[in-house]
């Protein structure tokens, strides 16, 4: 039996405990009027969200085009890793890019840096290629 406590905790609540062995359900039901406001408010929430976003994008507009750059700079990455990690599954073919590497490696080192003129050389090709991409007003190294 349930003591008058317990029936009024349930009254307050809203619980209809009349039917012994029954479920509880909740009597209090909306309104129409209450759903109309919910309704009113849902629409004016829907009504203003383009214009929110809109100056939530543009007030962040600089810190959003960092976060999509470093997102998409590591998703580029891991696709590149995985495409690399394919490769080298092939037999032979990566002990044949090893070659490559040492090969081009030497050439290099045999091409430009045992001498003091190719050393030079190297150089200012460099610095054509900094102005080429940073523009003439770089700064000068």
């Amino acid at each position: 039996m349930e003591s008058e406590a317990q029936k009024t905790e349930l009254q307050a609540t809203g619980l209809n405990t009349d039917v012994p062995g029954m479920m509880a359900t909740r009597s209090q039901s909306y309104t129409g009027q209450q759903g109309a406001e919910i309704i009113d408010q849902v629409k004016e929430f829907l009504v203003k969200l383009p214009d929110e976003i809109g100056n939530f994008f543009s007030k962040n507009k600089e810190a959003l085009t960092i976060i999509g750059l470093i997102l998409a700079g590591g998703i580029t990455v891991k696709i590149a890793f995985a495409i690399l990690d394919s490769i080298n599954d092939i037999p032979l073919l990566a002990p044949l890019f090893e070659l490559v590497g040492i090969g081009y490696t030497g050439w290099f080192v045999f091409r430009y840096m045992l001498k003091e003129s190719t050393r030079q050389e190297l150089g200012t090709e460099l610095n054509a290629l900094k102005t080429q991409f940073l523009g003439k007003d770089s700064f000068n190294g």
